[in-house]
């Protein structure tokens, strides 16, 4: 990341590759960034927290009043906005996982592993139940 906040080619380099190299790519952009404009002591793991939950506020108010319909056909604008918004979480996700050590792609899947196993598809196929009501 330059100086400038551009990540020169980031996109590029990591479309072909795999979700951790994106992943990775992302991490190490917002290390620069931060250590850039001095913000490691800000960035405790209570405080990326707090600003990631604030950026998920900031997504859910774009569909805070919709109807299930009008939320699945959003006007392009409002496209853009929900996904500059969706950037800032992943932004802060990324960002918070590598403040803990977390590898998040590695604890992506084990939650994926967790979840067939809390729903199985023949007792939640179909269903929105939550998996102690299956």
């Amino acid at each position: 990341m330059s100086p400038s906040g551009d990540i020169a080619g980031a996109g590029a380099a990591s479309a072909a590759g795999t979700a951790p190299d994106a992943l990775h790519e992302l991490r190490d952009a917002m290390r620069r960034f931060a250590a850039e404009r001095a913000w490691e002591p800000f960035h405790t793991p209570k405080n990326l927290a707090m600003a990631l939950a604030g950026e998920a506020g900031e997504v859910i108010e774009h569909f805070q009043w919709l109807t299930a319909e009008q939320s699945m056909a959003l006007p392009p604008a409002t496209r853009e906005e929900v996904a500059l918004e969706l950037a800032d979480v992943l932004l802060y996700l990324v960002r918070l996982g590598d403040v803990l050590g977390i590898e998040l792609a590695d604890a992506a899947r084990r939650k994926m592993v967790l979840n067939a196993q809390r729903y199985p598809v023949e007792r939640a196929h179909g269903r929105a139940d939550k998996h102690d009501r299956l």
